[in-house]
Order: structure tokens, then C-alpha cells, then sequence
């Protein structure tokens, strides 16, 4: 293998690690901006759960009406 050959090998090598970096930082953004989205949702429930705690419309330990 000559060492154009070589070269050429590193570079077909060196642009898929680029692309695999690129597309795995896409990833991991994506992946942060969900957490975000289901931390948010998940303070607003536990907010939501506090307030009806608070006005004693917390949920019921009734059987349902088929018991």
C-alpha cells in the first residue's frame, strides 16, 4: 500500500469520526432538551399534587363502585 493510499485511508477514517462526533452531539443536545421538558413537567405535577394536598382535594383512599 503506498503512502497515498494510506493517506487517503486516514482521511476516508478521520470524515465517518466526524460525522459519528457530529451526530452524537446532535444526540446527547436532543436528549438534554427532553430531560429539561420532563423535569419542567414533572415540578409542575409535584407543584399541582402540593396545591391539591394543601386544599385537602388530595386523592382518596375510596373502593372504586364496582367493590
Amino acid at each position: 500500500m503506498s503512502d497515498e493510499d494510506r493517506f487517503i485511508d486516514i482521511e476516508i477514517k478521520l470524515a465517518h469520526q466526524e460525522n459519528l462526533v457530529e451526530s452524537l452531539n446532535q444526540t446527547i443536545y436532543e436528549q438534554g432538551r427532553r430531560i429539561d421538558q420532563l423535569e419542567a413537567m414533572v415540578a409542575k405535577l409535584a407543584e399541582h399534587v402540593r396545591v391539591l394536598r394543601d386544599a385537602g382535594q388530595g386523592p382518596v383512599n375510596e373502593k372504586p363502585p364496582h367493590y
